[in-house]
């Protein structure tokens, strides 16, 4: 019988234990014990899959790990402690001294200090390449690269990259192709279907769904997997147990909740992207959207995000926040509530100017992360701050 992966995802789980409890249990421990001295040599040795240290495997980790592989359609992963340590642990793992690195433009913050700050110190250099220029891609490959690494949709721009052509060009230069599919989901967008050898979530976001737990995820062929775990075993960033029980919980919820934060999202832009006072408005699967052919080839729905730019620059994006009187001001995205921010002084606040309008992070733009509340009620918000 054939089964659908989000079934198969949901009645994924640790062994159930003598108490025959129907939800899993919590392995909230620190190590675990052998029954005798071979066993626990033959542990030590790689010989068996049995847990030894929780730094580096724990059933809840597992069942987390395990369900995420299902909907990413990856034969292994490794869950980490948060979507910053999982980016690092997936560039330190196979860049090199004298490695180069090829990246989209507009990445999240966090992860633009890395590759412009970090990987220089280990001397692993780096190219940033506009989304919608696959020439330029191509064109910015040299012998030493390594690595092709992507966000899509970008942060916070909402770009969309073509993950079809950009795993070509990985195939055809042997190169390893890492996608960042954090804001669309594995609900929304499957990035192993058109190449991608790496995937990597910031779990902390739509994963959990409600603001409660840190956690990140890569998931990849089993040789890649391992190579990054064996990494992480050793520099120890490791997820949580409780963190992963409360993320393995989640995933059974993931798809009805996308579906609502995509509906939500889809009808808020339809209203305002004619709004008198906003200059632009992106959606992915809004028509007006300029690669909302892609989109449509590549994404599901469009997923829980859209971004304005509103008009007046800095000073209508700091007072648009001031006035939302329901919308949270919070320094995060995929909850149950909706989150207003404004990037320019947040998230990318520590770019230059320069850099931040070479991704199009516009004084004015607002990005908005679109919850569960009732549309209107969202709407209503946006619409009395924009005339506040």
């Amino acid at each position: 019988m054939h089964v659908h992966p989000i079934t198969q995802m949901i009645r994924t789980r640790v062994k159930q234990t003598e108490e025959m409890e129907h939800s899993s249990p919590l392995f909230l421990t620190s190590s675990f014990c052998f029954d005798n001295a071979e066993e626990m040599r033959a542990a030590f040795a790689d010989e068996n899959d049995d847990n030894i240290y929780s730094r580096f495997s724990n059933p809840s980790v597992q069942e987390f790990t395990d369900r995420m592989c299902v909907l990413e359609e990856m034969e292994a992963g490794f869950a980490s402690a948060s979507g910053m340590s999982a980016v690092f642990a997936s560039f330190l793992t196979f860049l090199k001294q004298g490695d180069h690195l090829l990246s989209c433009r507009a990445v999240f913050g966090s992860t633009h200090s890395v590759i412009t700050k970090i990987l220089p110190g280990y001397g692993i250099e780096h190219s940033y390449v506009s989304a919608e220029d696959m020439r330029g891609w191509e064109n910015a490959i040299r012998p030493n690269t390594k690595m092709i690494f992507v966000e899509t949709p970008t942060n916070p721009g909402l770009d969309i990259i073509d993950l079809e052509a950009a795993g070509r060009l990985a195939k055809k230069h042997n190169l390893i192709f890492c996608v960042d599919n954090c804001f669309a989901t594995p609900i929304g967008q499957g990035p192993g279907r058109f190449g991608a050898d790496l995937v990597i979530h910031s779990a902390t976001k739509w994963l959990d769904g409600q603001g409660r737990v840190l956690g990140g995820i890569v998931l990849g062929n089993k040789k890649l997997i391992h190579d990054i775990y064996l990494f992480c075993r050793s520099t120890g960033p490791a997820l949580s147990p409780f963190n992963a029980w409360v993320l393995s919980r989640s995933l059974e919820t993931l798809e009805v909740r996308m579906e609502r934060h995509a509906s939500n999202a889809y009808y808020l832009a339809q209203q305002l992207e004619h709004n008198k006072a906003i200059s632009w408005l992106k959606y992915p699967v809004l028509t007006t959207h300029p690669q909302y052919a892609i989109a449509k080839k590549q994404m599901q729905n469009g997923g829980g995000l859209l971004c304005f730019e509103l008009k007046g620059g800095l000073e209508s994006g700091r007072k648009f926040l001031d006035s939302l009187k329901m919308i949270s001001r919070t320094a995060n995205l995929g909850d149950t509530r909706s989150i207003a921010s404004h990037p320019a002084s947040t998230t990318h606040g520590k770019l230059s100017e320069q850099e931040r309008m070479e991704v199009n992070i516009t004084p004015g733009l607002i990005r908005i992360s679109v919850g569960l509340e009732h549309r209107e009620d969202i709407l209503a918000d946006i619409l009395q701050a924009m005339e506040g």
